[in-house]
């Protein structure tokens, strides 16, 4: 396992590589639960290039492997999460729907809480039923900037 820190337009990120795909992506002075060794490897240099590419606004869509570790529940969460068109925002129960259990919101929401690879897997395109910005593992002054960025980028504001 091998961690590399950046710094980005939004501040320094951390990013996880293991066998060949990203495992993680942390944020500010959060560190991976995980045991890494500093260093840097092509994954992890194209993974920092698609970050700063869509946090200017350029890329929309990431192509770098990336494979969270969770259960099977999270794990259909965030395929949903990854289908979430950029720009676009869904509820914790359009989620909950669409991995087939409509009464598992708070669970769904657990999932996107936990999620290791935000941005990557776009967990800041959920939010709650009444259109609430809530919960964000990385702060929610972070999703607005997030959610800003995507709209913006399309020639519209939250």
């Amino acid at each position: 396992m091998i961690i590399s820190f950046q710094q980005t337009l939004i501040g320094q990120v951390g990013v996880v590589e293991c066998g060949g795909a990203i495992i993680n992506l942390c944020f500010g002075m959060e560190t991976p639960s995980q045991q890494a060794e500093i260093g840097e490897t092509e994954l992890i240099r194209e993974a920092f290039r698609q970050v700063d590419a869509y946090l200017a606004g350029e890329l929309r869509l990431f192509s770098v492997p990336v494979v969270p570790s969770g259960t099977p529940f999270m794990q259909r969460v965030w395929r949903v999460l990854r289908a979430v068109p950029y720009g676009t925002t869904v509820t914790y129960r359009d989620v909950a729907v669409a991995v087939g259990n409509p009464l598992a919101a708070r669970a769904v929401g657990m999932a996107t809480h936990r999620n290791p690879v935000p941005i990557l897997i776009p967990c800041h395109r959920v939010i709650g039923s009444n259109g609430a910005l809530t919960g964000y593992r990385c702060g929610l002054g972070l999703k607005k900037r997030l959610l800003e960025l995507e709209r913006g980028a399309l020639g519209y504001t939250v």
